[in-house]
Order: structure tokens, then sequence, then C-alpha cells
């Protein structure tokens, strides 16, 4: 493999794109897999939270590129967990489902352990020597949180705050903790691209007027822009005249003009986008170097806005998104096709991806440790 292929000019005037062999590429799918997204934030729970003592929920993180078994846990304490869901004698999965409970017992051998995890006991293990050890614990991850919304990482790269916090600072006025998940409405798509080609696509929008004529209409394109910060960018959305918008504090740094939705993205894969009724957290699953699952899990504070304004009509805007990024996913395989370049005015984000994607994977695959600087 050709590293310095994957090498990004810093000034996206002169820059080029990522080739084209890289959406097709199992060993660049393979580079990603155990660098980048093992390090990760990666959205946890599709249910709602564990919201009492003892109360469990056992889940799959990041099905098909992972399937890692966890148990997001909330203790005598009141503090939620995220845990292994796997018995550390012998393996065995410990919680099948939603449940209430004191303790954690498995029940392939009986060995026990407290609702955070810690060993507890174990039968016919009188004479083993040094046991137990910290090792029988639980393995436990870090939670990250945003109101309802929660995250974890195999091996964090980068902290949660730092990964998180530009979304803090600029939306603090609104009231996270009231977000209730909208189960009814949640949606799942598979997409037959790759998982860049689907970030890449939601990171500008000099495709909008073309692809997507109904948010078109709800928007202003000429003031559409975007933002960059460390871990991920923001796309400001700002409504067409008489179109929803949020009631923004007079302190607000964007107090002046009517915006009709905040659209964050988070390094690697995730996606918040806000809006006045609320949030639409879009889950970017990559199965394979040309597959991909998007779960898109809509959080309400306010469902009479949710059909109005630009965060209307969400299935429509992701199924010609998709409809683009498959033909994308088949252009770049193309034989007679090397790389392009960056519009400097509407691919910021785009670069600002490929500039993060290409440092993570050269580090990766010159075997280099430590996070993500």
């Amino acid at each position: 493999m050709d590293l310095s292929a994957l090498q990004i000019a810093p000034r996206i005037e002169e820059a080029e794109t990522l080739p084209g062999w890289v959406y097709a590429s199992p060993e660049v799918f393979e580079l990603a897999r155990e660098g980048l997204f093992r390090e990760a934030w990666i959205s946890v729970g599709s249910e709602a939270l564990p919201r009492v003592p003892g109360e469990a929920l056992p889940l799959t993180f990041a099905p098909g590129l992972f399937d890692e078994p966890l148990v997001l846990i909330r203790g005598e304490d009141d503090e939620l967990r995220c845990l292994s869901n796997v018995c550390t004698h012998r393996g065995m999965l410990l919680l099948d489902g939603r449940c209430q409970l004191k303790g954690i017992r498995c029940r392939y051998h009986g060995r026990r352990f407290g609702l955070d995890g810690a060993f507890r006991s174990m039968p016919e293990f009188q004479d083993a020597e040094s046991f137990p050890r910290p090792s029988d614990d639980l393995p436990r991850l870090e939670l990250g949180r945003l109101g309802p919304l929660a995250f974890t990482s195999l091996a964090a790269g980068v902290p949660f705050e730092d990964w998180l916090g530009p979304i803090r600072e600029r939306l603090s006025f609104l009231p996270w903790d009231e977000l209730r998940l909208d189960a009814e409405g949640a949606r799942t798509y598979r997409v037959e691209a790759n998982w860049a080609l689907y970030c890449e696509n939601f990171l500008e929008g000099f495709h909008i007027p073309y692809v997507h004529p109904a948010l078109a209409g709800a928007i202003d394109y000429g003031s559409y822009r975007t933002e960059l910060f460390e871990w991920g960018t923001l796309q400001l959305g700002v409504a067409q005249d008489g179109e929803l918008a949020f009631e923004l504090p007079s302190d607000h740094p964007d107090a002046a003009e009517q915006i009709a939705a905040y659209y964050y993205w988070l390094f690697p894969t995730t996606m918040l986008n806000v809006y006045p009724w609320g949030v639409s957290l879009n889950v970017v699953e990559p199965l394979g170097p040309d597959r991909t699952r998007v779960r898109f899990l809509p959080y309400v504070w306010r469902a009479e806005l949710a059909e109005q304004g630009a965060g209307a009509g969400l299935d429509r805007v992701e199924r010609e998104d998709e409809a683009i990024v498959e033909a994308v996913q088949r252009g770049v395989s193309s034989r007679l096709y090397e790389r392009g370049r960056y519009s400097p005015r509407r691919e910021r984000g785009v670069h600002h991806f490929h500039c993060l994607l290409s440092q993570a994977l050269r580090r990766r695959a010159s075997g280099a440790g430590g996070g993500r600087a």
C-alpha cells in the first residue's frame, strides 16, 4: 500500500482529495477498524438509558464492526456505568435483556459481581492463589453523556469533553436533559457505499441545491457556512424568510441570524443535527469497505415542530443522500478516476475530515502509538 498517497496537503487551496482506491480497499478498512474506530467515541444504545438504580441494559457495541457485548447499568449509588457483559471466568455472556437486579451472577459457574462490576465471589476457588485479582472485575469503559445521548470507546484516543466540548459551548442554552427518544420515529438505512463517502456527503452543503430541493427551500444557501474545530465541524443552516428558526438568547453568538439548524459532525462517524424540535442523532456504522449502516435516532423536546423547516422530511433527505453516495461509490471505483480537488468555499469540512482520517490511517499503518494528536 502506498502510504504517501494518503497524505493530504494542509492548505485546501492546493490540496487533492483522497485517491479513489481508498474507498474500496479491505486493507484501509482494517486499518480504520483496529486504529481509528477502536479509539473513537461511538454512540451506545438505541433505547432509553437505565434510569433507576439496579436497571441494566445489555447491548452490542458497534454491531457489524466490533460486536462487543456491553451493558449499561445504573448502580446503587445512582451512577450510570458501561461494563463488559462477559464473565471474567470463562467468557460467558452475563445478561440477555433489560432487567432490574441487585447484583450480577453468571449462570454458567456462579461468579458474582456488584453493580459497579467489582468481583464479589466465586464458588470452588478456595485453593486458587493470588485470587481475586483486578482482572477478575468486569472491565469498565469510559462513558460520556449529553443529556440522554451516551457514548463510549474501546480505547478513547481523545478526552470526551475535548471531543464534545464545542457543542456544549455553542448550545448550552438548549434543554438537553428534557430530550426524549422517539423510538417510533427511529430509522435504519443500509447504504452500499464506504462509510467515509457518507461522512463526506454530510460535511458539505455544496450539493444541497442539486440534490435536496425541499431542504433548499427551507434554508438560505448563500448564508450556509462551515466552521471547523479540532475534532469536528459545524454547518450552520440559516432559515429562509418565514421558515422555522431557533429562538436564541440575546447574548448568543448567532442571535443576529435566523438559524434553522446546527449540523454537527464529530470525528469520525457521529452526526448531531440540532433543530428547534430536538436532535437527530445519525450513527454511521461501517460494515465493510463498501457497506454502511446508518441509524437515525430522533430525540425530541418540542414534537409539535417536527415537520417544519429544515428539520422536516428527513427520510426523504436521507434517501436522496443514499442514492448519491452509492453512485459515488461506483464512480470512485472507476479505473479512470484518480482523485479530485476541493472547493475552498464549500468543502472545508471535507478537507478537515480527510486530514484527520489521513493522519489516523498513516499512524496506524506505521505502528505508532498514542492518541490522535
